[in-house]
């Protein structure tokens, strides 16, 4: 299988697993997990928890661009190895997002997504060549 898959697999992986670690905090910040309203408890997150559910919501968003991405380049019949060091500049920056989110580095979070875009520009330029 090739890496720019497999990174897509993870990449689609990590809006989840930031979830379950967002449940953790709200289990630390409020000392329960309330599943009947999830969405009213994290609403009051304060701090780190805040922003790991801030950045849970930004890797829905970025996952939502590279799967589009993956789509034209597969279906413009882009050789997928061809895309490996994008996919994985792309992965990268994902991981390190929400790090940088939880850290509250913004500057570092912002060049870091930005980064991450860039790679999906890169490849959607290059499939529709």
């Amino acid at each position: 299988m090739s890496i720019f898959l497999v990174t897509l697999f993870v990449a689609s992986l990590l809006p989840i697993l930031l979830a379950w670690i967002g449940a953790a905090w709200r289990v630390r910040q409020f000392g329960h997990l309330d599943n009947r309203h999830p969405r009213a408890q994290q609403a009051r997150l304060e701090g780190v928890g805040a922003r790991l559910q801030a950045a849970q919501s930004n890797a829905w968003e970025a996952l939502i661009i590279y799967a589009t991405t993956a789509v034209v380049a597969i279906g413009a019949g882009v050789e997928l190895e061809s895309l490996d060091v994008l996919a994985l500049v792309f992965l990268t920056s994902r991981l390190l997002h929400p790090l940088a989110y939880a850290l509250n580095w913004q500057w570092t979070r912002s060049i870091v997504f930005a980064i991450g875009m860039l790679a999906c520009l890169t490849i959607m330029i290059g499939a529709l060549w």
